[in-house]
């Protein structure tokens, strides 16, 4: 069973890392297309891929490792880095979604910001939650640095 989610929670991720880097150039690609072909093509590409493609390949890698971290009872320091990066990668999905949006509800005369800013921020948080992913390195150092009250359960709880 541990084995069926890891790979599913790995595939998944690798299906949502591919569309945040694909979504970038996507938008920049068809940035300020004045063409009606042209801007329908981009808004069934974007729309679709975001909607039916990245989110679901999102919640799929998130459900998979939540339930990865409750069956195999990981509490190591990685995990909590990798998912700090993991929001990272959520909010840059979602400002990604909101210009995919914008750009629809203004029928292409949004100004947006150069997409590919976008691509500067998750390439580094891809790369490390797949190295923390496959890697689990030991990070007992930053746990040094917590206050000793993050690392205990409080008030008898857990």
């Amino acid at each position: 069973m541990i084995a069926l989610l890891k790979f599913l929670h790995i595939a998944a991720l690798l299906c949502w890392c591919a569309a945040l880097i694909g979504f970038p150039l996507l938008l920049h690609h068809y940035r300020g297309t004045r063409d009606q072909s042209r801007f329908t093509e981009y808004r069934l590409l974007t729309h679709y891929g975001h909607v039916a493609f990245a989110t679901p390949a999102a919640v799929i890698a998130i459900a998979a490792g939540t339930a990865l971290i409750f069956l195999a009872d990981i509490r190591e320091t990685w995990l909590l880095v990798k998912l700090i990066f993991v929001c990272g990668m959520v909010l840059v999905h979602a400002w990604i979604g909101h210009l995919i949006l914008r750009t629809g509800e203004s029928r292409g005369r949004y100004r947006m910001p150069q997409p590919l800013i976008a691509l500067a921020l998750l390439l580094p948080q891809i790369t490390i939650v797949l190295w923390l992913v496959l890697d689990k390195p030991d990070l007992g150092w930053i746990a040094d640095l917590l206050p000793a009250m993050l690392l205990q359960p409080q008030g008898g709880s857990l």
